[in-house]
């Protein structure tokens, strides 16, 4: 009887959660640069970026915001897919940990993602050659420049997020109070990580139907991008567990495909892995002031635990901690960034760390 009573709790409990995502309604907007400067000389007239906020900013006692949080997404992501019962129902809800009441969330979408300024947009090939740095340049105009916010309490990033968490770290060290960088490296893209990209920009740019970028309908080659994006997403325990027959494997191969043909796009696919080209916090690792909780999952296929560099970049970093989570019927993979309720006991350690 008690076991049942538990079981009901519980079931009602998640769907709280996800009812109280569903009802937690993001401020949605664009702010425009003129006149862009992008690190390869290139200049955009205006550059859009999209962004959605949760919550009101406020201020202390000398005007500055005291409860800023800014939440980076992956590669050819946006800042929508934090908007969910998996994410927002486990950090956004009333008496959670990033209690839209209390803090002031925001969500941009990168440069060539989302809503914000891309190729697809009609440049094309011919959209400015962004890279890491252009985005972070962005990301600190659209927190200054649009939404007036000066100071932030916490800078959450997974995946690309993740990368960028260490960029923003570092060039702007009196910015930021702490950073959560989830499932990446703080060197550069080399080894697998690097192979994988480069396999997928050059399966895009030699499909017959990319006719340089000015394509007319999606390149077949998209569908093999999508598969690739699943193969090293998805820890092998993890996507066995959900596929343990030939036919499953099959289907959601084929699910796949299907969705990439669908919602990705070619040219922005190039650009936002070609992004990664000169990523390197490692050298002024030593110069972030803020304290970072760096975390990991020990089946992400694209940061595998075999590769030491957390445990000796971190090193550098005066207030920092790594964290390797285990591998579990919890974990997803490279995808266990983006479920809070993995490690969100190290989000709370974080904040009570760097309180005021």
């Amino acid at each position: 009887m008690k076991r049942r009573f538990l079981l009901i709790a519980c079931v009602l409990f998640l769907l709280t959660l996800a009812s109280a995502a569903q009802q937690t309604q993001p401020t949605e907007g664009d702010y425009v640069v003129k006149d862009f400067h992008f690190r390869s000389g290139e200049v955009l007239p205006e550059l859009r970026l999209h962004y959605r906020t949760l919550g009101t900013p406020v201020r202390d006692g000398n005007g500055y915001v005291k409860n800023a949080v800014l939440i980076a997404h992956g590669t050819t992501g946006s800042g929508k897919g934090f908007l969910n019962p998996n994410f927002a129902g486990v950090l956004f809800c009333p008496g959670q940990l990033l209690d839209a009441n209390r803090y002031y969330i925001i969500l941009p979408d990168a440069i060539g993602h989302g809503g914000s300024s891309k190729p697809s947009d009609g440049l094309h090939a011919r959209f400015p050659h962004y890279d890491y740095d252009d985005m972070i340049a962005a990301d600190h105009l659209l927190l200054t420049e649009g939404l007036k916010v000066d100071h932030l309490r916490l800078f959450i990033g997974t995946s690309m997020g993740c990368m960028h968490a260490w960029v923003f770290a570092e060039t702007y060290p009196d910015f930021v109070d702490a950073a959560m960088p989830l499932a990446c490296a703080p060197v550069p893209i080399a080894g697998r990580n690097r192979l994988f990209r480069k396999i997928i920009i050059d399966a895009i740019r030699s499909d017959p139907g990319y006719h340089g970028g000015d394509y007319t309908q999606q390149p077949a080659s998209m569908r093999t991008v999508a598969g690739l994006m699943l193969l090293i997403g998805r820890g092998p325990l993890d996507f066995y567990r959900e596929n343990p027959t030939r036919e499953k494997v099959d289907a959601a191969l084929d699910r796949a495909e299907n969705n990439g043909m669908t919602n990705l796009d070619g040219n922005n696919t190039i650009y936002a892995f070609d992004a990664s080209r000169n990523y390197d916090p490692s050298p002024k690792l030593d110069q972030i002031k803020a304290a970072v909780m760096f975390v990991n999952s020990a089946d992400d296929p694209i940061n595998p635990p075999e590769m030491p560099f957390a445990e000796e970049e971190i090193k550098k970093v005066k207030r920092g901690r790594f964290v390797l989570i285990p591998t579990s019927e919890q974990t997803r993979g490279h995808g266990t960034h983006s479920l809070p309720a993995v490690w969100k006991q190290y989000l709370e350690e974080l904040l009570k760390e760097t309180e005021h």
